[in-house]
């Protein structure tokens, strides 16, 4: 199955959409994973390499259904708790060169002061627990990747944590796993990264990658927004915001060491605040993602990136490639097509590269045909996705409604 199909349902967690102007994707369906006056949010989703047909999608609290007819159904799975620890989130999933499915969440007791996490912080944790069916059981232990009991003098936060693995077949790492995250300090933000080579039983001690601290504060100025992905060779290529603009780094051993992380792209700030933010929809950002056609030879190579900002006014979603190992990138190219200005909002974008085409996928909120702006209060949001090929991320197909 193509990384194509995967958008369909990634948001599936969303009501219908409205009557759109945007045609319908070409065999789209959209299915609720979630029960019936639930409610869940940052969803994620993972495909077995080896199966196709199973597909693994996450939401917190720590939450995890399963397909195993790519897609069409999804059953939710029973998801113990990390021993100790009370239900998680900030979730995310991979499936490694196995077919192996790994969880990685976030867990704790209480929240240090709103958005200055450090400031006060409690016991908090990230741990990874492993599925050996495609997500239908979970081992009961889980991986500590790093945490504060709470008696630590000096305790740290952990946050967002993302979970990749090195499923390339031409990879000399090929089988590692890999999390990345933010840890907020009481005086800054650091991006910090861990390692496993023994299918997620234990995790290297986590390693700062980010060369500049960002501010200690959830908002503007701080380091959030990890996302990594791995070429043909091994080689890892990871992103974040850091400020007013997108910082990349590399890792040419498998994780072990990682080259000075450097500011490519400048950026509006990622999160939309301002007077009313995106009016019925609280906290939206627009951290970037990055995408990598892990095709050997000439096919394949090409880094993309994509993220949301406001430099227009109303937020877009924008997207650059580089054709040379992240060295140097092409100007930003808008991927919404409505009229720039309109007022209209594009946002919480999401970008895949299929690995057998190599062709770019770009989904996220578009509200052009949301002309009450209601948000929450009428969920009156058309999802679209914009696909390209190869170095033209202004040609191709999209949008179009998922």
């Amino acid at each position: 199955m193509k990384l194509s199909s995967l958008l369909l349902f990634f948001f599936a967690v969303v009501p219908a959409f409205t009557q759109s102007s945007l045609p319908l994707a070409p065999a789209a369906h959209v299915i609720t994973i979630s029960p019936p006056a639930s409610q869940g949010s940052e969803p994620g989703i993972a495909v077995n390499i080896k199966n196709p047909n199973e597909v693994v999608a996450v939401y917190q609290p720590a939450t995890v259904a399963y397909s195993t007819d790519g897609g069409q159904s999804f059953t939710l799975a029973d998801l113990a708790p990390v021993p100790g620890w009370r239900t998680g989130g900030d979730v995310s999933a991979t499936f490694d060169n196995k077919g192996h499915v790994y969880l990685s969440s976030l867990h704790f007791d209480k929240l240090g002061s709103a958005s200055y996490w450090a400031h006060g912080a409690g016991r908090n944790g990230i741990f990874v627990r492993r599925s050996l069916d495609g997500g239908k059981t979970w081992e009961k232990e889980a991986a500590t990747v790093k945490a504060f009991q709470g008696t630590e003098p000096e305790i740290q936060w952990e946050d967002m944590p993302r979970i990749f693995a090195d499923n390339v077949p031409t990879s000399p790492f090929q089988g590692n796993l890999y999390v990345g995250w933010i840890e907020w300090q009481i005086d800054k933000s650091i991006i910090l990264f861990a390692r496993s080579t023994d299918q997620g039983r234990t995790f290297s001690t986590p390693l700062r990658i980010s060369t500049h601290a960002g501010l200690p504060r959830d908002d503007n100025g701080g380091l959030v927004g990890f996302v990594g992905v791995v070429g043909a060779d091994g080689t890892i290529y990871a992103i974040w915001n850091d400020g007013a603009n997108i910082t990349f780094t590399t890792s040419a051993d498998g994780g072990k060491s990682f080259a000075p992380s450097r500011a490519i792209m400048d950026v509006g700030a990622p999160y939309f605040g301002g007077a009313t933010g995106i009016p019925g929809v609280a906290r939206v950002m627009g951290f970037p993602q990055i995408g990598v056609d892990s095709r050997e030879g000439e096919r394949g190579g090409t880094l993309y990136v994509a993220w949301s900002d406001f430099r227009n006014g109303d937020v877009d979603v924008f997207s650059s490639s580089s054709t040379d190992h992240g060295r140097t990138w092409s100007a930003p190219v808008r991927i919404n097509t409505d009229p720039q200005h309109d007022g209209n909002d594009q946002f919480f974008q999401w970008m895949a590269v299929d690995p057998i085409t190599g062709a770019v996928y770009v989904q996220f909120y578009d509200r052009r045909d949301d002309s009450a702006k209601q948000g929450n209060a009428g969920w009156q949001f058309s999802c679209s996705c914009a696909k390209t090929q190869r170095h033209s991320l202004d040609h191709g197909l999209g949008p179009i409604r998922c």
